[in-house]
């Protein structure tokens, strides 16, 4: 199974309008646990929880991306479209 999503996901994580893309479960990951800017949160606990359970082929790419972009909206991040 392929780890890479079938749409990247493009957002303002450090900053406003500055934007990056994030297309893989490892990138997703990393950006949840070091860069994310809340430290809890409902869709946070699940979208890590979703990440796991993908790389471990346990659920889809897609689930996984659809919960770091719930984590996204959850934390106000900007997602560019």
């Amino acid at each position: 199974m392929s780890k890479s999503w079938n749409k990247p996901v493009t957002l303002a994580l450090e900053e406003p309008g500055q934007f990056t893309t994030i297309s893989n479960l490892q990138e997703a990951s990393w950006a949840l646990i070091e860069d994310w800017p809340l430290d809890e949160g409902e869709a946070l606990d699940k979208a890590l929880l979703v990440l796991e359970a993908a790389i471990k082929g346990k659920k889809t790419v897609e689930e996984a991306r659809l919960a770091f972009i719930a984590a996204a909206i959850e934390a106000e991040i900007e997602i560019k479209e």
